[in-house]
């Protein structure tokens, strides 16, 4: 091997160690823009989320016949949980009413368990 296919040679390993770090330069700024369009998608249905919370805990509240002391309302994804407990069945499925009322078209899932012999 002489000294200009030694040189080619080099050149042209630089060049493919340049090439490969560039596109994984290219990579790194494609996972991280993604990244934070993710975490801006995210952030942006905070307050919907937050919001809509806010609808169902509010909706539970002021109904009359409805204790809700015992009841927390979460949002997960767009999803309305309730977590906690009721004394009856009948509770149960008042909580369950009341919060898919006010939730619209929001799935509603019940964490609730009954506590039965329980006093408000």
């Amino acid at each position: 091997m002489n000294i200009s296919s030694k040189k080619r040679n080099l050149i042209i390993s630089a060049y493919l160690v340049s090439l490969v770090c560039g596109l994984g330069g290219i990579a790194t700024r494609v996972d991280a823009q993604n990244a934070i369009a993710t975490s801006a998608a995210q952030g942006a249905n905070q307050p919907a989320d937050e919001a809509l919370r806010n609808r169902v805990q509010t909706a539970l509240h002021v109904d009359p016949y409805f204790y809700d002391a015992h009841v927390t309302v979460a949002v997960k994804k767009g999803t309305v949980v309730l977590n906690g407990f009721v004394f009856s069945d009948w509770e149960l499925r008042d909580a369950l009413r009341i919060a898919r009322k006010a939730a619209g078209d929001t799935t509603v899932v019940d964490n609730l368990s009954i506590k039965e012999g329980g006093r408000q």
